[in-house]
């Protein structure tokens, strides 16, 4: 599948990313109208392109009531330049290859001004996360969309949560509430998604040195919001010699909740390289967010696996329809791939309601997924294998778990590389209802369906059926693929 490699040598914030994902092919136009599924207005999106210590690339800012706020999630003060003429215009077939040279779309609303407009613009700052969950759900943006932006800003609201000792949904947000701030992580989340939803990897995070104003005060870096967002998804930060911010909150969040791991780039063969564009001069470095899109080379070598694509079944608990999948080439699977963390300790005398409490806890904070085995460890003794399943990157987080939580003197700790079969969910109607099913392609053809057990569960305690009458009749609606 497609990877995206995050090159944060000098930093993230939102607008860089929407930008650097500009560059790579999203349209800005399409974006545009995505967006617009908010049902926001008072902003206006710039996207042109230009230059950063002579590096081309594009600038993507969110100007507000006809006045420019650069779309960093963090307060203090910037330089801005003037504001580019409203001139929307194609390019034409130069080398460049750019659609748009320069972009303005224009989402005003009549300000009355005085103390209402004053007013208006204090609520735009200081809404909370459950008013900005209710904005993302009641809008029109695609499914995966709201469920990526609810987790970005979620990751938010916990750090400030813990900042302010209050739950996330008691949160008010400051910067990260106003509409700008909303468009970037929004429009982050839409880019993606029309980039194809590759992987996502990313470089070790840079962060730089001093202090910075904030809605809290002055505070040193990285602010609290930052260390938090990446502290929570165990992400280590390394400070450089800039004496600026570089990642911002907004940047911070993308990256726990997009970011499958951090490192060194391995094996990735580029096709494109875009450049988001900042607006600071740095000292140290260039201000821009590389972002290259390509593919692993081990997934572009198709004719080096030796893996034989057998007939597959269709399986589900109660059901089983057989679908005969033709051989394949090898090199046009499709398959999603990605590198998990397993983790592994023996228990020979923890108490079973300890283990299930475990098993419990891991789930909840973000295991991808926790298991026991029976074992005859030494001296012949019944135990437990224990196996928990997570991101590489929180690899570290889980393994402290496991060592507070259960009796475990120490974890083994591997990496394993998954094959994964292309997911998406559909609706299938029913005689009880509609029912939630997930399909899983893999070149193309459907290889297996699995009605969502709550789905049909609430269905069939609706209708007062067994829940396997409602299992078998969401496999027989779906239509033949």
């Amino acid at each position: 599948m497609k990877t995206l490699y995050l090159d944060i040598f000098s930093g993230i914030s939102g607008d860089m990313f929407i930008a650097a994902l500009i560059d790579l092919g999203v349209d800005p136009a399409q974006l545009d109208r995505e967006i617009a599924k908010l049902g926001v207005d008072g902003y206006r999106l710039i996207v042109k392109r230009a230059e950063k210590s002579g590096i081309a690339g594009i600038k993507f800012d969110v100007y507000l009531d006809e006045k420019p706020k650069h779309a960093h999630a963090h307060p203090h003060p910037h330089t801005h330049p003037h504001d580019p003429p409203i001139v929307r215009r194609r390019e034409g077939s130069g080398s460049s290859g750019t659609q748009f040279l320069n972009a303005s779309f224009a989402k005003f609303k009549p300000t009355t001004g005085g103390a209402g407009e004053a007013h208006e613009h204090a609520h735009q700052l200081e809404r909370n996360f459950t008013g900005i969950c209710e904005l993302i759900t009641q809008s029109k943006l695609s499914d995966w969309v709201k469920e990526k932006s609810i987790a970005v800003f979620r990751r938010i609201a916990v750090a400030e949560g813990k900042v302010h000792g209050k739950p996330p949904e008691q949160v008010h947000f400051h910067e990260v509430g106003a509409v700008d701030s909303i468009v970037d992580i929004v429009g982050g989340c839409i880019a993606l998604e029309m980039l194809g939803k590759p992987r996502v990897l990313a470089a070790t995070v840079q962060e730089g040195t001093g202090w910075v104003k904030c809605a809290h005060g002055r505070f040193p870096l990285p602010t609290p919001a930052t260390m938090g967002v990446l502290g929570e998804r165990g992400v280590a930060i390394t400070q450089c010699a800039e004496p600026h911010e570089l990642v911002t909150p907004t940047g911070a969040a993308l990256l726990a909740e997009f970011a499958e791991s951090f490192g060194p780039m391995t094996d990735l063969v580029a096709e494109k390289i875009g450049f988001g564009l900042g607006t600071r001069d740095n000292k140290t470095r260039p201000n821009v967010l590389r972002a290259v899109l390509g593919e692993m080379r081990e997934e572009k070598r198709g004719e080096t696996s030796n893996v034989q694509p057998p007939t597959h079944n269709i399986q589900v608990p109660v059901a089983h329809v057989q679908v005969p999948v033709p051989a394949a080439d090898d090199s046009a699977l499709d398959w999603e791939t990605d590198t998990i963390a397993v983790l592994e300790t023996n228990l020979d005398d923890i108490n079973a309601e300890l283990l299930g409490a475990f098993v419990e806890k891991a789930l909840a904070v973000g295991a991808l997924d926790v298991f026991h085995t029976p074992v005859q460890m030494k001296k012949n003794r019944p135990g437990v294998l224990l196996t928990l399943l997570c991101a590489e990157a929180e690899a570290d987080k889980f393994c402290e778990l496991i060592l507070r939580e259960t009796t475990a003197f120490g974890v083994r700790r591997t990496l394993s590389e998954r094959r994964k079969l292309r997911r998406e969910f559909v609706k299938v109607a029913t005689v009880f209802g509609e029912i939630s099913v997930k399909v899983g392609r893999l070149g193309g053809q459907v290889v297996q369906v699995a009605p969502e057990f709550e789905s049909c569960r609430a269905a069939a305690a609706q209708a007062g059926v067994p829940l396997k009458s409602v299992y078998e009749a969401a496999v027989r609606s779906m239509p033949a693929k």
